[in-house]
């Protein structure tokens, strides 16, 4: 069981749950089911924050965690990321979250890097994890965090005022990219902050230099296929909208599908947005993630990360033109 310090814990660094709501945040709403939906995980987000940060021990988080409605346990995987990067930095403390990684976390591994950098945006940099000792193509994965939490929680900064890019260096290497990989999430918060409405999220996007759609279009494309709240109709309106970075949003789609198949939580809407977007089917989307993953993180000029979200989109792209030269 928890202690008197883990609840204490738990009161003095957990956000309050008012600051997931749409009015709080000032986010569009499309309808009442997808407000319900969207608020609703930013509350499971903060539940996974708080199992990470309350719990005695990374055993005893994972119990919590593995008790999340499977739909939704990723989003509470990804709140124990940025609760165990918390709860590492505070003196005195440490190994919650390579506890969390070597235990069932290590399914939602996806997840949990994105919850590194929701900490990385609220703590000082000289808390920062040490993301040189993480995975070297996972470790992407926090910027995008954090450019999801500085959307989400700095709106007026990082949406309402779309031509500034903030500075941003990090120790983890190719620090001409990082601003690539902030734009990826705030591409994904883009889907809450327009309430999952297709017309408004691509309008937010196009308010962007154009240079930048493409990494926005994929975390659009990310959270539109992992968070949902969207119909058939209005996945296929998205896609068309994207124009020529629909592959871009079906890259951050088939990045959706695989988080979901490797962790077990395939839902429905996960068959059909990698239908509609990737043009295929979830398990095919899952398995071009894994089979184009490099095997070493390369020492180029671009990270291997960035080389291998655009094998994924190349491949999406080819199997789309094989399966119309079929159809034809």
């Amino acid at each position: 069981m928890s202690s008197v310090f883990g609840a204490l814990r738990r009161r003095l660094l957990t956000p309050p749950i008012s600051e997931t709501t749409m009015e709080v945040r000032g986010f569009h709403v499309k309808n009442a089911e997808a407000k319900a939906r969207l608020e609703y995980i930013g509350e499971v987000f903060l539940r996974g924050y708080a199992y990470a940060v309350e719990a005695a021990s990374p055993a005893e988080a994972e119990e919590l965690l593995e008790n999340v409605p499977r739909d939704m346990r990723g989003f509470a995987y990804e709140g124990a990321g940025m609760g165990a990067a918390v709860y590492d930095s505070l003196p005195g403390h440490g190994g919650r979250l390579e506890g969390l990684l070597a235990g069932e976390g290590r399914h939602h591994d996806y997840m949990i890097y994105v919850g590194i950098g929701w900490a990385m945006a609220r703590l000082p940099k000289p808390l920062w994890p040490d993301i040189r000792t993480t995975d070297p193509l996972l470790r992407w994965l926090a910027l995008d965090g954090y450019g999801f939490h500085q959307a989400y929680f700095k709106t007026g900064a990082y949406v309402r005022t779309p031509e500034t890019q903030h500075p941003f260096r990090w120790n983890g290497g190719h620090n001409h990219y990082t601003l690539n990989a902030i734009d990826q999430g705030i591409g994904r918060a883009l889907w809450f902050v327009g309430g999952t409405d297709p017309e408004v999220v691509t309008d937010l996007i196009r308010a962007y230099p154009e240079r930048r759609h493409g990494d926005l279009y994929a975390g659009a494309g990310l959270a539109c296929a992992y968070a949902g709240g969207v119909s058939e109709d209005e996945l296929a309106r998205f896609a068309e909208s994207a124009g020529r970075h629909r592959w871009a949003l079906a890259q951050g789609s088939a990045f959706a599908t695989e988080a979901r198949v490797k962790a077990g939580t395939v839902i429905d809407h996960t068959h059909l947005a990698a239908r509609v977007v990737c043009g295929t089917t979830a398990e095919r989307a899952s398995r071009v993630c894994r089979d184009t993953r490099p095997q070493a993180p390369g020492g180029g000029a671009a990270p291997a990360y960035e080389t291998w979200r655009r094998d994924i989109a190349a491949e999406l792209a080819s199997d789309s033109l094989i399966s119309k030269g079929a159809d034809q």
